[in-house]
């Protein structure tokens, strides 16, 4: 019988040095919003999805290839760009064969961070794209790090309820001996009817809906497969798999 690769969840990128990430598979999760984002652009059509770590940045290199430079900062839109971090400011109309430039504030960081341990590889998830990132995890049959993005940092339940689903779903194929993988597919399993429901009790909930009224990105972000595909970086960008 062959052995099984391994699976662990990281609860947040301050975490992320205790992994042995150059031999996993990396899932970037940040389901408010970056990871749903980009889900979500590629789906309508983008050519690709640039991630970056500054507004400076986003703003040269959308302008030198003619791309969208889009971003946030503490939820709302960063100074200097027009566009923010919303799936829903990406129809296909809008996007479509164009490439998005973006940069967040927990999302593109632990990407940047993976990238930087020489993860083997690289792919975006969320709630919207959960069976494209089970499918393909099944099939790499690699080490696994379920990354969660956090809040600068910190815990947050829903990059950990998503984990938990992808751990509900894909588990038989893993040797998973994780705890925080535990956690996380019992609190997945515990609210998987009621997620929507659940919702309102998350912090950064209230960041986004209390705030600034987002409360149909929420509904987006929290939707499985709505932009059901997989987004891989590859050179720089994500781009459909």
């Amino acid at each position: 019988m062959s052995k099984k690769p391994f699976l662990h969840t990281c609860i947040s990128p301050a975490l992320l040095h205790l992994y042995d990430i150059s031999n996993s598979v990396v899932v970037i999760i940040d389901v408010f919003r970056a990871t749903s984002t980009i889900a979500s652009a590629l789906y309508n059509g983008a050519k690709a999805v640039i991630p970056v770590d500054s507004v400076p940045k986003a703003i040269e290199i959308s302008k030198r290839i003619d791309g969208i430079a889009a971003g946030e900062r503490d939820g709302m839109i960063a100074e200097g760009l027009k566009h923010g971090n919303s799936p829903l400011e990406y129809p296909r109309e809008f996007i479509e064969n164009k490439t998005l430039v973006l940069t967040t504030t927990n999302g593109t960081r632990l990407l940047q961070m993976a990238l930087d341990k020489n993860a083997d590889a690289i792919i975006a998830g969320s709630f919207p794209n959960l069976s494209a990132v089970c499918d393909y995890l099944v099939k790499q049959n690699k080490n696994v790090i379920l990354g969660c993005a956090g809040w600068k940092d910190r815990f947050n339940l829903e990059d950990t309820l998503f984990a938990g689903a992808v751990i509900s779903a894909i588990k038989k194929n893993f040797a998973i001996h994780c705890d925080s993988s535990l956690m996380a597919e019992i609190m997945y399993m515990k609210q998987k009817n009621k997620v929507l429901d659940f919702a309102p009790q998350l912090t950064h909930y209230h960041r986004l809906v209390e705030r600034f009224g987002l409360i149909e990105d929420i509904r987006y972000c929290l939707t499985p497969d709505v932009a059901n595909i997989l987004p891989v970086y590859s050179d720089g960008k994500l781009i459909v798999k």
